[in-house]
C-alpha cells in the first residue's frame, strides 16, 4: 500500500507530524513501513511558459521555443511531440544539475542555441506521465512564472509504502491509513463537502437495471456524461505513484478515487450497454459458477474478480461501485480456480463496504474537473451483517499483561470506529465496524487495543511458573512414542517421517481404503501425494525400495505417524518394516548373512512395542499380506493390528528381497508401569508336552485353557514345535514347553507329575485332546 504524505494531509492534518515520526507510529500500531522516498525537484527547474513554437530549420523532429521563465525568455530546443504554446510547463535553467552526470548547459542544437531544457515527468523525478514533457496546472498550486518548483509542496513530496498483512484490508486506502493514524494521534478525520455539478437530465431518462435478487453484489449506479471532463497533472502524478497510469483521464480517475478512499469503482461506456428504445441496459446476473457478472451487449465485468480495461470509446459512461464479502469471494474463486484480475487483490481483502460514500467521494471530485452527473441513482444495496461482541475487561487485561484504565480502553475503541456501550460485570458490548473483517472475536479486540497503546509500552514482567500436574494424556503418549522410539532403535530399525499424504492410485492398485471423495484434498501439492494415507506401510515400502535402487542389501524402518480412515478421522499407527539380510557381512556368517524370516521379524516388533500375541488372519483386506506368512496381532485379546511378509508379487514390483511389515495402533500399545517382582531362589524345571489335535484348532484355544488353571508352580509357557505326518491324517502335534518353578522350595518329581497331569487333565476336559503316541 502506497500513501503519500500530501495526499494524508488531505485527510488528517499532520502538519505537525515527521515523515519519520508518522513512519515509527505506522509500525507501532502494526503497518510495517516498507519504505519511505522523498521527492524532492532539484533547484533550478522553474515554472517556464512556451510563448512560442516553430520547426526547426534543420531537424523536423525538433521545435525552436521562446519560453518566459520570470527573469527573461530564453530559446529552448525541444524535442518533444507535445510541446505547445501557450503551455506552462518545467524549464530546468542553465546552471541546473538534474542528476549526478547530468548538468544543464548552453548548447547549439543542430546550429541553433539552446539555453535551458522543457522536462518531461521522470527528468525531474516524477513517474513517467507520457512520453514528452509535463504541462503543468494548478492543481500543483498556484504557477508563477520563474518560481522553482522545489517549492511546491504537493508535488515534492514524501512516499510511503507500507507491508500491510492479508487481514487488513481496511487499509488499502488513504482513508484507512488517515483512521489509523487518527486513532493513534487523536486527530479527528477532515470530512469533505458533497458539491455536484448536475446534469439536467435524471438517471431514470438513461439506465435501466436489471439485477436478479440472487446476486451477492452490493451495487449503486451512477450515470456521468464526462465530455468536458480532464483529469488534473497532480492527480495524474499520484495515481502513477502507485503504478495505475493508463493515460486515460476516466480510468485513471477511478483508480484515484478507489486508492483515495477504498471503494471499488468500476465505469461501462454506454454505447456497451444494451439498448432498449433511449434507454442503457445493464443485466445483472449469476454465472454457472456463483458469481456475479454485468452484462450489456456482451459480458462487461466479473464484479470484484475481474475488470475490463476502460478505453475512449463514449463520453456518458455508466459508473459502478460495488461490495461483496471478502470471505465468500474468497472461497468462491478458489472452488472455482477462477482466473482473476488486479481488481480481487483488494476485494479479497475486503474493500470498503460503504458504496455510497465512494460514489458520493468520487462525483463531487469529478464535477470540480468538468464531468456532468446525472440526477439519481440505481442501488441493490445487500445489508451486511453486523457483528456484536460482549467483552469482560478483565479478560482484556489479562490478554495485555497489565492494568488499562477502562475509560482509555472505551476511548481507543471508539477511536478505531468500534460502537462501545458499558454493561454490567465490567462488560462492554461492542458494535464492530463494517469494514473491519477481520475482527471476530475479544483476543482480535484485544490486538487492537494493545496496537494503539503501543507494545513498547506494555511493561515486562517475569515470567510467573506456577507448577501443576501436567501429566494427561498427551504426556503419557508422548512418554510412550519415546520408549518404542528408544525400543525399535536398539533392535535395529531405524525411524522415518513421511508425509501424511500418498498417491491416490497406489492405495487402490493394492487395495487399501482411500478416502471419500468429497472429503479428499481438494488442491494436492504434486499428483503423487493426491490423497490422505490410510496406511503407512505404502510409504515404508517406498522407502525401502528406495534404498535398494542405492546399493543397500538390508533397510529396517519404523514411523509413528496419522493416517485415516475413509470418513477423513485420523489414528495414530505404528509400522514397521524390515527387507533383506538380517544382519551385516562378518567372518560368523562366512560374508553370506542370511535373510530375515517371519519369526526373527515378529521378536523384533515385540521388543519395540512389548508383549502381544498372534492368530492366523482369517480374511486378507489387501494385496500387502502374503496369504500363509500372516497373523492378527493381539493385545488383550483384541485385534490391534497385523503382521506378514510383503506378498512376492509386490516385492517383485518395488524390487525388493523378503520383505516383512507389521501395522499397530498406537492406542492399543501398553505403556503400564513395571513393577519389579520377586523371583524364587529355587531351581526351575523344564517340562516338553506334545499333544495331538486338530489341524483347525487355533493355538489360542489352547493357550487359552493352559491360562485358566490354576496352579503357581507353571511361571511361563511356549509354543516351540509343531509336526505332522501321514499317520496323523487330520491331526497334528504341538509340542509345549513349560517351565514349572515354586517359589518356597524345590519341586520333586511328585510336585511336577501332579502338575502336568492337571494340564492334560483340563486339555482333555475342555477341548478333548492329549498326549501324543
Amino acid at each position: 500500500m502506497i500513501v503519500t504524505r500530501r495526499w494524508l494531509e488531505e485527510y488528517i492534518d499532520i502538519s505537525k507530524i515527521s515523515t519519520k515520526e508518522i513512519c515509527k507510529t505506522l509500525n507501532s500500531i502494526g503497518l510495517e513501513v516498507d519504505s519511505v522516498e522523498e521527492i524532492r525537484i532539484a533547484s533550478g527547474v522553474v515554472v517556464g511558459k512556451v510563448l512560442e513554437k516553430v520547426k526547426h530549420p534543420d531537424a523536423d523532429k525538433l521545435n525552436v521555443c521562446q519560453v518566459d521563465i520570470g527573469k527573461e525568455v530564453v530559446q529552448i530546443v525541444c524535442g518533444a511531440k507535445n510541446v505547445d504554446a501557450g503551455q506552462i510547463v518545467p524549464v530546468a535553467v542553465v546552471g541546473c544539475k538534474l542528476g549526478e552526470d547530468f548538468k544543464i548547459k548552453k548548447a547549439k542544437l543542430r546550429g541553433v542555441e539552446s539555453n535551458g531544457m522543457i522536462c518531461s515527468s521522470t527528468e525531474i523525478g516524477l513517474p513517467k506521465l507520457n512520453d514528452g514533457i509535463l504541462p503543468l496546472d494548478e492543481s500543483v498550486g498556484e504557477l508563477v512564472i520563474g518560481k522553482e518548483l522545489n517549492e511546491y509542496k504537493l508535488l515534492n513530496d514524501d512516499i510511503i509504502e507500507i507491508e500491510l498483512t492479508a487481514n487488513r484490508g481496511d487499509c488499502l486506502s488513504i482513508h484507512g491509513i488517515a483512521r489509523e493514524l487518527s486513532a493513534f494521534y487523536n486527530l479527528p478525520i477532515i470530512e469533505h463537502e458533497k458539491n455536484l455539478d448536475n446534469n439536467e437530465l435524471g438517471i431514470g431518462q438513461f439506465l435501466e437495471v436489471e439485477c436478479e435478487s440472487s446476486v451477492d453484489s452490493s451495487l449503486i449506479f451512477k450515470a456521468i456524461d464526462f465530455t468536458d471532463f480532464k483529469l488534473p497533472v497532480l492527480h495524474k502524478i499520484r495515481v502513477g505513484l502507485i503504478d495505475e497510469y493508463k493515460e486515460n483521464d476516466i480510468s485513471d480517475a477511478i483508480s484515484y478515487s478507489t486508492h483515495a478512499n477504498g471503494v471499488i469503482l468500476n465505469a461501462y461506456a454506454s454505447n456497451k450497454a444494451d439498448k432498449l428504445n433511449d434507454l442503457s441496459v445493464l443485466h445483472i446476473k449469476k454465472d454457472e459458477d456463483g458469481f456475479d457478472k454485468v452484462y450489456g451487449k456482451e459480458l462487461l465485468s466479473t464484479i470484484c474478480v475481474e475488470h475490463q480495461k476502460i478505453d475512449n470509446e463514449d463520453t456518458t459512461y455508466i459508473l459502478e461501485a460495488s461490495y461483496i464479502n471478502p470471505e465468500k469471494l474468497s472461497r468462491k474463486v478458489f472452488e472455482a480456480k477462477k482466473k482473476t484480475g488486479e481488481i480481487y487483490y483488494r476485494a479479497s481483502r475486503g474493500s470498503e463496504p460503504n458504496i455510497k460514500h465512494g460514489v458520493d467521494c468520487f462525483t463531487t471530485f469529478i464535477s470540480k474537473f468538468g464531468a456532468k452527473i446525472y440526477n439519481g441513482a440505481e442501488a441493490f444495496v445487500e445489508d451486511i451483517e453486523t457483528i456484536y461482541l460482549d467483552i469482560n475487561i478483565d479478560k482484556i487485561n489479562s490478554i495485555i499483561g497489565q492494568e488499562t484504565p477502562k475509560a482509555e480502553i472505551e476511548n481507543i475503541l471508539n477511536a478505531l470506529g468500534f460502537e462501545v456501550k458499558e454493561g454490567l460485570n465490567n462488560v462492554f458490548s461492542i458494535q464492530v465496524p463494517l469494514y473491519r473483517h477481520d475482527i471476530k472475536n475479544i483476543a482480535d479486540v484485544t490486538e487492537e487495543i494493545v496496537r494503539i497503546i503501543g507494545i513498547d509500552n506494555i511493561k515486562a514482567k517475569p515470567l510467573a511458573i506456577d507448577e501443576v500436574n501436567r501429566v494427561n494424556k498427551t504426556s503419557n503418549d508422548l512418554i510412550k512414542k519415546n520408549k518404542i522410539r528408544s525400543k525399535a532403535i536398539e533392535n535395529g530399525f531405524f525411524e522415518t517421517v513421511t508425509y501424511v499424504f500418498t498417491n491416490k492410485e497406489n492405495l487402490q492398485k493394492y487395495k487399501f481404503p482411500t478416502v471419500k471423495e468429497e472429503l479428499d484434498i481438494l488442491n494436492p501439492i504434486v499428483n503423487e501425494l493426491n490423497t490422505f494415507r490410510t496406511t503407512i506401510l505404502l510409504n515404508l515400502v517406498e522407502a525401502c525400495s528406495n534404498n535398494f535402487k542405492q546399493g543397500f542389501k538390508s533397510a529396517s524402518f519404523y514411523e509413528i505417524g496419522k493416517v485415516f480412515d475413509e470418513n477423513r478421522n485420523e489414528t495414530f499407527k505404528i509400522s514397521f518394516i524390515f527387507s533383506g539380510a538380517k544382519e551385516q557381512e562378518s567372518f560368523l556368517n562366512a560374508g553370506k548373512p542370511v535373510n530375515i524370516d517371519f519369526f526373527e521379524f515378529a521378536k523384533k516388533v515385540l521388543n519395540s512395542v512389548g508383549k502381544f500375541e498372534l492368530e492366523p488372519m482369517q480374511t486378507i483386506e489387501n494385496s500387502f499380506v502374503h496369504p500363509y506368512q500372516n497373523a492378527n496381532i493381539l493385545i488383550d485379546g483384541k485385534n490391534a493390528g497385523f503382521i506378514s511378509k510383503l506378498h512376492p508379487s509386490v516385492a517383485n514390483e518395488f524390487d525388493l528381497p523378503d520383505t516383512f511389515i507389521a501395522e499397530i495402533d498406537f492406542e492399543a500399545i501398553k505403556n503400564d508401569l513395571i513393577k519389579a517382582k520377586t523371583t524364587s531362589k529355587f531351581q526351575a524345571s523344564r517340562k516338553d508336552l506334545s499333544v495331538v489335535v486338530p489341524k483347525d484348532m487355533p493355538y489360542s484355544k489352547i493357550r487359552n485353557v493352559i491360562t485358566s488353571i490354576e496352579d503357581a508352580n507353571i511361571k511361563q509357557f511356549n509354543l516351540i514345535d509343531t509336526y505332522s505326518d501321514e499317520k496323523l491324517g487330520n491331526n497334528e502335534s504341538l509340542t509345549i514347553r513349560f517351565v514349572l518353578q515354586n517359589d518356597e522350595k524345590t519341586l520333586d518329581d511328585e510336585d511336577i507329575t501332579t502338575t502336568m497331569n492337571k494340564i492334560l487333565e483340563k486339555l482333555n476336559s475342555e477341548l478333548s485332546i492329549g498326549l501324543r503316541d
